[in-house]
């Protein structure tokens, strides 16, 4: 007699919980960031939002690592997938390093570093006005320190430890 088993082969679990992790973890860190925005009503500056794009990249690749790894795909599939995830963290910890540099002033940050969002006002007779006098904030200033590290600094130790998760996913025996 022979019996069906329902179980994922070795080949799918190997690889489904790391990438379950990964998905989960940068999820985590984007709603936190966007958290911070409009619940906590922290202005990012521009540095900021462009550390959200490997993030807003990674997240869709990671969950297709996770389909990939549920459907029985290729391990190579989700192997590559787990990759490629790992590797828009590393681009997200270059970029934390790049901005937690400018704000500990250890290089130039980019000219045009500056965020109008939410800054000005809806009133058609104040627009002059606030054109003039609301700037969003420079990415040389770090908004909040926790711990002696800036939300740049913190996003680069995520963001290596989410690319750990990735690479250590992707080496998992199959």
């Amino acid at each position: 007699m022979t019996t069906t088993s329902l179980a994922m082969p070795a080949t799918s679990r190997a690889m489904l919980w790391p990438a379950v992790l990964l998905t989960s973890g940068m999820a985590v860190v984007i709603l936190s960031a966007l958290g911070f925005e409009h619940i906590g009503h922290y202005i990012p500056c521009a540095l900021c939002l462009m550390q959200r794009w490997p993030y807003y990249v990674g997240i869709p690749i990671a969950l297709l690592a996770v389909l990939s790894s549920a459907m029985n795909a290729p391990p190579a599939v989700t192997r590559t997938l787990l990759l490629l995830a790992g590797l828009a963290m590393l681009v997200g910890a270059g970029m934390g390093v790049y901005h937690a540099g400018v704000e500990w002033k250890f290089w130039e940050g980019p000219a045009t570093c500056a965020t109008s969002a939410n800054a000005i006002s809806n009133n058609a007779a104040d627009l002059l006005n606030d054109l003039n006098t609301q700037h969003g904030p420079s990415c040389t200033d770090a908004t909040l320190r926790v711990l002696g590290l800036s939300f740049a600094g913190w996003n680069v130790i995520t963001s290596l430890i989410l690319a750990g998760i990735a690479v250590f996913g992707a080496t998992r025996k199959a």
